[in-house]
């Protein structure tokens, strides 16, 4: 397809070909070596930080190992996943140019950089309000799982690896227990005081936060017909499900030991024990992989923000601005890394990727008319 541009030159714009010489895109291997390097040295260092952190298990609860080896598994397998999504060029390209724009002195006073930073970690992690425009209801089931996945994990964690756990106070002290973090005592707590009683009830109230988020998010997949067409079990239910079962066997557990003299317990932590150590090995695999992604929308912000602050790009065709040039430039260096070649054949005029959506209709009109004689509207 041929068409001229704004200042007569021609634009021939070609289908996708492969990169010069006519090589083939490079195969994605079916293990990733670099991704199983860096699997292993974080499930290397966690289990070393298991180790210290724990006074050489000193500190370590046995009861807990199951726990211990399904989050050296997950460690692996998130390690390993998030390292193969990085060496994907469109995502290793917004991942650089984050930094770069975030760190780099040429870019720093031209960027709102101290105003964006919060901005963006409010926005993106703390309220995520990108969430809020798809719908209310949808939003308040999401913070009600993400915010008490989060409590749970920040509180279950370092118990797990030995990195927290609580002593008797002092004598002559009260009802107190003492904090131990890393072996080290931090402070005492009232046993029976508002401070006492949400640490000590942490993990039941993360459970009456994901619960009704999941039946929320649950009604809203078995209603909104756009949600039913596109949803996968494997992808979009289990992970609901699994959470579900977690917190109901966790908030059981406490039913138990609280009003029923701790009958049926010993069966009911083994059950809370399944569902949890099934949802870490899941945890790399599914759609609650997107945990440890949305963190790096925060550098896209950045990207955005440094684009449509520099250079504007300019359809060879139209004659306006369209995008960024940043982004531009980005995309002709992207595609090639993945085996495509946009430029024009004859080495002149423009490249395709360099034309606006607007100016590759009119050349595609253009062409039409011209291979009709001119009779093309």
């Amino acid at each position: 397809m041929s068409a001229e541009l704004a200042d007569g030159r021609p634009c021939r714009a070609a289908p996708a070909r492969p990169r010069e010489g006519g090589s083939a895109p490079r195969r994605v291997p079916l293990v990733h070596l670099g991704a199983v390097r860096n699997g292993v040295v974080a499930t290397a260092a966690l289990a070393a930080l298991i180790v210290v952190g724990s006074r050489d298990l000193a500190d370590f609860d046995s009861a807990l190992v199951g726990y211990t080896f399904a989050c050296l598994f997950m460690t692996f397998g998130v390690v390993y996943r998030y390292s193969v999504w990085l060496s994907k060029p469109p995502t290793r390209k917004y991942w650089v140019r984050g930094f770069q724009v975030l760190f780099s002195p040429r870019r720093w006073p031209r960027l709102r950089r101290p105003t964006l930073i919060v901005e963006a970690l409010w926005s993106k992690i703390v309220a995520q309000d990108f969430i809020l425009r798809r719908g209310l209801t949808r939003w308040i089931a999401h913070m009600l799982i993400a915010w008490g996945c989060m409590l749970a994990a920040a509180v279950t964690f370092p118990l797990v690896f030995g990195w927290l756990h609580f002593e008797s106070g002092a004598s002559g002290a009260g009802a107190t227990y003492r904090v131990v973090v890393f072996g080290y005592p931090v402070s005492e707590i009232p046993v029976h005081g508002v401070v006492g009683w949400a640490v000590f009830h942490a993990l039941i109230i993360s459970g009456f936060m994901v619960v009704p988020g999941v039946m929320l998010a649950m009604v809203r997949r078995t209603r909104e017909s756009g949600a039913v067409a596109v949803q996968r079990f494997e992808r979009d239910l289990l992970p609901l499900l699994l959470l579900f079962a977690v917190s109901v066997s966790g908030l059981l557990l406490w039913v138990s030991y609280t009003w029923l003299h701790g009958y049926f317990y010993g069966a009911l932590a083994q059950l809370h024990a399944l569902t949890v150590i099934v949802t870490l090995l899941y945890l790399p695999f599914g759609k609650l992989f997107h945990v440890f992604q949305r963190p790096a929308s925060v550098g896209v912000t950045f990207y955005k923000e440094a684009g449509d602050r520099g250079e504007k790009a300019t359809c060879p065709v139209t004659g306006e601005a369209f995008a960024a040039k940043l982004q531009t430039d980005d995309l002709k260096e992207v595609l090639g890394e993945v085996g495509f070649d946009y430029a024009p054949r004859s080495g002149t005029g423009a490249a395709w990727s360099e034309v606006s959506p607007r100016g590759r209709r009119m050349l595609i009109g253009r062409a039409h008319d011209r291979a009709r004689g001119g009779r093309f509207s």
